[in-house]
């Protein structure tokens, strides 16, 4: 019907009469009205739709890792850009292709059962599968989740992928460099030990030559003694007469070498056992101390390490030791030797040419905790210098005398025995105090 056909207002309104033609174009209105509220959310669903497609495109654009949609029959519906780049084909030719084609080694299997049980569950899994890319297999971790319509009907899965070999690369390096750091930090701390024994081989040589040369002495006399009694044997096996003995026992003097003899031994086997212990208190400094942990007497460490300091020292510090006779630690006896040489060390030297000077060592336990403190009268630490004080490189000595690493490495093997070493808060002096776990406790 064309328009001329409709019949005009005037007629229909003659028709049906006014009032029902005042209902009519109420109506009309509604619907009119209806019609562009509808055409109004119509366009605002639309643009919403444009943006989330946007967002999303942009998404599966800028996502590094790998995001791959599938449909239920496990082929690939849509893919971000980075795996179309890795596997090398445009999304147009990944569309369709069944995901399993695009795996490689055994480890498919394994990722094909995770889609068939989140298919089956609806519930997220993980698995690790090698991904065939243009520069060969790669190893990457896929999360499985569901993919859902609407009244949850199973539409596919969602696997969202992220390459492992990069990260295993890193871990690797990482590794690679911690290793070379503990290198490096033993190494730090064995140049450390040698700079304090070096700074003992006066001290040492002093305490060896002592007892070599009594050795040496006693020696000498042994072997005196044994040319007289050997003359007398001699004189016996020949058959010379009983006077003849008696006369030649007093010419040698024998009855007196014979009381030197047992002195002589004595003073022998004194000093060797002299020597053997200088030797063993060295052999203890210089262990290397990275071996396991183990109940390690830190009263038996403090004392050997002040020996060893007062022996290279010129300064003359009374040294007294004070707690528990015994105060066992789980530790590496070489490496906290070389903590307290260090602090004993350090504190002689700042002591040095002090006619009062003294040092106490003390031990106690606290609970769980072995604990032992090195105090000193001496000047005391500057409140400037508090903070940097276990800095590596830093140093109130002056130049030359010191390196600065003593308190940096101390701190640091105490923070691996599970320990601590800090600068105790004092009226005068310094005070260091060491803890480790206690190693006493089965």
């Amino acid at each position: 019907m064309s328009p001329d056909q409709f019949p005009s207002p005037d007629t229909l309104r003659a028709d049906i009469g006014d009032a029902a033609w005042v209902d009519v174009m109420q109506a009309v209105d509604r619907t009119y009205a209806e019609l562009v509220d509808y055409q109004e959310q119509l366009e605002t669903r639309n643009a919403e739709l444009e943006a989330l497609r946007t967002f999303l495109s942009s998404i599966m654009h800028s996502i590094s890792d790998y995001l791959v949609v599938t449909d239920t029959a496990d082929c690939i519906a849509d893919a971000s850009r980075s795996f179309c780049k890795a596997v090398g084909l445009p999304v147009e030719k990944l569309v369709g292709q069944p995901i399993a084609g695009f795996l490689s080694g055994t480890s498919s299997a394994d990722l094909m059962t995770a889609i068939s049980r989140t298919m089956a569950q609806r519930a997220e899994k993980t698995a690790e599968a090698e991904l065939s890319t243009t520069i060969g297999p790669e190893p990457v971790e896929f999360r499985v989740s569901p993919r859902l319509r609407a009244g949850r009907k199973r539409a596919g899965v969602i696997l969202t992928g992220r390459p492992l070999g990069e990260l295993r690369r890193a871990y690797s390096e990482l590794e690679t460099s911690h290793e070379e750091l503990k290198q490096a930090q033993t190494q730090l701390v064995r140049n450390e030990k040698l700079a304090s024994l070096g700074r003992l081989l006066a001290g040492v040589a002093h305490e060896l030559n002592n007892p070599i040369s009594f050795v040496y002495a006693n020696t000498h006399a042994l072997e005196k003694y044994i040319n007289r009694f050997e003359t007398y044997f001699d004189r016996v096996q020949s058959g010379a007469s009983r006077d003849e003995l008696v006369t030649l026992r007093a010419d040698l003097k024998l009855d007196r070498d014979l009381r030197n003899l047992r002195t002589a031994i004595n003073g022998a086997r004194d000093g060797a056992e002299r020597v053997k212990n200088i030797v063993e208190d060295l052999r203890r400094l210089s262990a290397e101390g990275s071996g396991e942990l183990r109940p390690t007497d830190l009263v038996q460490t403090a004392r050997i390490s002040a020996d060893w300091v007062e022996r290279g020292s010129k300064s003359h510090v009374k040294i007294t030791f004070s707690g528990a006779e015994q105060c066992i630690a789980h530790a590496r006896g070489g490496h906290i030797q070389q903590v307290l040489m260090n602090l004993i060390q350090n504190a002689v030297d700042a002591m040095s040419g002090q006619d009062d000077a003294t040092l106490d060592i003390a031990t106690r336990y606290e609970d769980t905790r072995a604990i032992i403190e090195v105090t000193d009268n001496g000047p005391g630490i500057p409140d400037s210098a508090k903070a940097k004080i276990f800095d590596p490189f830093f140093t109130t000595k002056e130049v030359g005398q010191g390196t600065g690493l003593g308190l940096s490495i101390s701190h640091k093997i105490a923070d691996e025995h599970g320990g601590a070493l800090e600068l105790v808060p004092t009226d005068s002096g310094t005070c260091f105090r060491l803890t480790l776990n206690r190693g006493d406790q089965t």
